[in-house]
């Protein structure tokens, strides 16, 4: 089995891990319901509230337009009333002063206009009266003015047949009077509109009141409604966040189990071929020489001897090959930069990749656990090169830095975007990508997927030098 195999065998038991810790934390409540009943409530709310104000801010339009306007149109024609009858007030007092050098007829014109001006004035004053105007008083004034203009007719009709004494004691006996009366009923009327104008008022200033009452009571809800459901979600979020934390936590945990039990695993079938394996091939090897070497040189057995040891060889060299890939004994004989020397000419070979290896900076010792990683790392990425990037020509950078070790794998190919998730041809769920993850974090490292050259891709890892680097001086 190649290591890659392993590699995504394991991953693939880890990307069925979260599906299983979903299904064992669907229990936890969900956020949903009550964020949807705190939005619904306050819905409801500001429904009524408008419609509330709505019914108000009509009733308030029906109060200003019925009472209060149509009062204060009906105020204006009374004034306007009342000052033609204290227009008559005065000419009938001038019609008494005997310096007056006009006879009384001399005023029937002035008097007349006057008439006019006062119909016209009530017949608007009638069409904008309050419903609070009984039909009695409107009643009075009618008949009061009627009796008024008769009066005057008598008195004309006296003062032009010479009885000017007689008109003037009309004037002053009858005439004064019913014009004082009428001044006093539209002045009653006056104050009557008054009144109303003033609980009209009233009215109007208790529905502001009521209407910004109820507007702060609403504003009061709705910020206690806000401050509760923010309250309610931030104590969700960090549920659900805490829960992720954990899950996260588990899933780590299980990658580096499964990883540790890979490279375990790969260890252990190294050494056996290694070991068991490789030492019968060369007992073969060795007796089949022997018993060549017994052999005549003529003898038909001695060359077919000669091609099974070579193929004995061959397999040998094979299966130590293969024990190399698998874990190399290199990594803890000579360390991780000696093996990435003889790795990346051998996978140029077997690949058929065109590599180009640099190493920079001061170097130091790695640690032979943090440098399994690291070669899983630089393996996995030029699988990655091999089966997806569509091209032949790759990037290897070791890089010693003076606080950390920082390990690039470039190539100019189709490109991978770390936020999807790939499928299909290209990536199997990113399970190679997962692995490099998991195993950066062993070493307290992070990777990065980056854009190379426009579309191809820059796996950067970086681990700090204290987690990686030997103490054994």
């Amino acid at each position: 089995m190649r290591s890659h195999d392993v590699t995504k065998f394991a991953a693939r038991r880890l990307a069925r891990y979260p599906l299983a810790v979903r299904k064992a934390s669907s229990s936890h409540s969900s956020p949903t319901t009550g964020l949807l009943f705190g939005l619904v409530l306050t819905l409801a709310a500001v429904i009524v509230y408008s419609f509330y104000t709505r019914s108000q801010l009509s009733g308030l339009r029906s109060l200003q337009s019925n009472l209060v306007d149509r009062d204060r149109r009906d105020s204006l024609q009374l004034l306007r009333v009342q000052n033609d009858l204290n227009s008559l007030g005065l000419a009938m007092r001038d019609m008494l002063d005997a310096r007056e050098p006009y006879p009384l007829t001399a005023w029937s014109g002035q008097f007349q206009r006057i008439r006019e001006d006062l119909d016209a004035a009530l017949k608007l004053e009638e069409s904008f009266s309050p419903a609070a105007r009984t039909a009695d008083q409107r009643q009075f004034l009618n008949q009061s003015l009627a009796q008024f203009w008769d009066a005057v007719d008598r008195m004309f009709e006296l003062a032009a047949s010479g009885k000017e004494k007689e008109a003037r004691d009309q004037i002053r006996l009858t005439l004064q009077a019913r014009q004082a009366a009428l001044s006093t009923a539209v002045s009653r009327l006056l104050v009557q509109n008054n009144e109303g104008e003033e609980l009209a008022a009233d009215k109007i200033a208790k529905i502001y009141d009521g209407v910004q009452r109820q507007l702060y009571l609403l504003l009061g809800a709705t910020l206690v409604a806000i401050v509760l459901t923010s309250l309610y979600l931030i104590r969700s979020n960090r549920r659900i966040f805490a829960r992720l934390e954990l899950l996260s936590a588990q899933r780590s945990e299980l990658a580096q189990k499964l990883i540790h039990t890979q490279e375990s695993t790969l260890r252990h079938i190294s050494r056996e071929l290694h070991d068991e394996f490789g030492q019968v091939l060369t007992a073969i090897g060795v007796l089949l020489g022997r018993a060549n070497k017994q052999l005549p040189q003529s003898s038909p057995l001695h060359s077919e001897l000669s091609e099974v040891r070579e193929i004995a060889q061959s397999t040998l060299n094979n299966i130590r090959s293969l024990s190399q890939a698998l874990h190399p004994v290199l990594l803890e004989e000579v360390g991780l930069e000696s093996t990435l020397d003889w790795y990346i000419p051998t996978v140029e070979r077997q690949m058929g990749l065109s590599l180009h290896y640099e190493k920079s900076g001061t170097r130091f010792t790695i640690e032979s656990s943090a440098g399994v990683q690291v070669y899983r790392i630089v393996q996995e990425a030029l699988n990655n090169v091999s089966k997806h990037a569509g091209v032949h020509e790759a990037w290897v950078r070791l890089m010693y830095k003076p606080d950390a070790l920082i390990l690039e794998v470039e190539d100019h190919g189709k490109g991978i975007s770390p936020q999807s998730a790939p499928t299909g041809g290209k990536y199997e769920r990113g399970i190679g990508l997962v692995a490099m993850r998991e195993r950066a974090q062993l070493i307290s490292g992070s990777i990065e997927y980056l854009p190379a050259n426009a579309r191809g891709t820059l796996v950067r890892m970086s681990a700090p030098r204290e987690k990686v680097e030997s103490n054994v001086g």
